[in-house]
C-alpha cells in the first residue's frame, strides 16, 4: 500500500521552493548551512530560513514567483546558531542526531510512481495516487473523469467529483509528505529544505540507495558531531549523496517527486 502525490500538491509546492532555496546556497558556497521551513497557501508564502549565506529577498522572491505566480512572501532570515555552525568547522561531521531506514522499492511501489507520472505528464495540477494491491484510487484536479477511466478502467477516480485544488484551495508545508518522497524508508525526519551537512537528506539518501542496490534493509543511527556512520567517513555518506542530487539536477528536482 503506498500513495504519491505530484510535484503540483500544495506540500510539494512548498518542498519545491525549499529546494530551489537549497539549490540557490549552493551557488553562493560549496557548502553551504541552510535550513528551510515553509508554509504557503491562499496568497501567501512564510518562509523562516536559518542560513550560513546572505540571501536577498528579490532573490527568493523570485523563486516563489516562478513555481506559483505573484503571492505575497514573508520572508526571515537567520544567522545559524554558533554551536552548530562551529560543529562544522574544518571538516564535514554529521550535523544532527537521528535514525535513518532504507528499504528496497516494492513492485507496488514502483508501478504507483509510474502511474503517478504518466497521470501528470498529461494533467499537469494538484493530483494523489494510492495503490493497495489491486485497489487504484486517482484523484487528479482539472481533470476529465471519463478520460481518466479510459486510461485506469478499473480505478476509483475523483469520488467526490471535478475539484481545482492547488494552493488557492489548500496549504502546503515543507516535509509533509514523507510516504510519497521515501516509501518504506520513512524514519527520522525530512529530506527537503536542508543542505548536504544535515542528516536528514545525506544519510536518508544514502540508506536508501544501499537497500536499492543491496536489495536488503538498511538502518542506521547517528550522533551529531559523528565523522564516521555506517563504517564509513561522514564525509563520503555527503559525498555519496551531493553525487546523487547532482545526477538528478538539483534539490528542486528532488522535491518533485521524492526519491522514487
Amino acid at each position: 500500500m503506498i500513495e504519491k502525490v505530484n510535484p503540483s500538491h500544495p506540500d510539494k509546492i512548498a518542498d519545491r521552493i525549499s529546494g530551489a532555496i537549497v539549490d540557490l546556497a549552493y551557488t553562493k558556497s560549496t557548502n553551504p548551512k541552510v535550513a528551510v521551513e515553509l508554509l504557503i497557501g491562499h496568497g501567501y508564502c512564510h518562509i523562516i530560513l536559518e542560513t550560513s549565506e546572505e540571501f536577498k529577498y528579490d532573490e527568493v522572491k523570485e523563486i516563489v514567483n516562478r513555481l506559483v505566480g505573484d503571492i505575497e512572501l514573508d520572508l526571515k532570515v537567520y544567522k545559524q546558531d554558533k554551536y552548530l555552525s562551529n560543529n562544522q568547522n574544518n571538516k564535514i561531521r554529521c550535523g544532527d542526531n537521528g535514525i535513518f531506514r532504507g528499504i528496497p522499492l516494492s513492485k507496488e511501489e514502483k508501478e504507483l510512481s509510474k502511474i503517478a507520472r504518466d497521470i501528470y505528464n498529461k494533467y499537469p495540477y494538484d493530483g494523489k495516487y494510492i495503490l493497495d494491491n489491486n485497489k487504484l484510487i486517482i484523484c487528479q484536479s482539472n481533470a476529465d473523469t471519463k478520460d481518466l477511466q479510459k486510461m485506469y478502467s478499473n480505478a476509483i477516480i475523483n469520488p467526490l467529483g471535478y475539484w481545482t485544488g492547488g494552493i488557492n484551495v489548500d496549504s502546503g508545508a515543507v516535509n509533509r509528505k514523507l510516504g510519497s518522497d521515501m516509501a518504506k524508508s520513512v524514519s527520522g525526519g525530512g529530506i527537503h529544505g536542508k543542505d548536504l551537512s544535515k542528516a536528514d537528506v545525506s544519510i536518508n539518501i544514502y540508506a536508501f540507495l544501499k537497500a536499492q542496490e543491496t536489495n536488503k534493509e538498511v538502518n542506521i543511527s547517528c550522533a551529531i558531531g559523528d565523522e564516521y556512520v555506517d563504517g564509513i567517513p561522514y564525509e563520503q555518506i555527503v559525498s555519496i549523496a551531493r553525487e546523487y542530487i547532482d545526477k538528478i539536477g538539483g534539490f528542486e528536482k528532488l522535491a518533485e517527486w521524492g526519491l522514487f
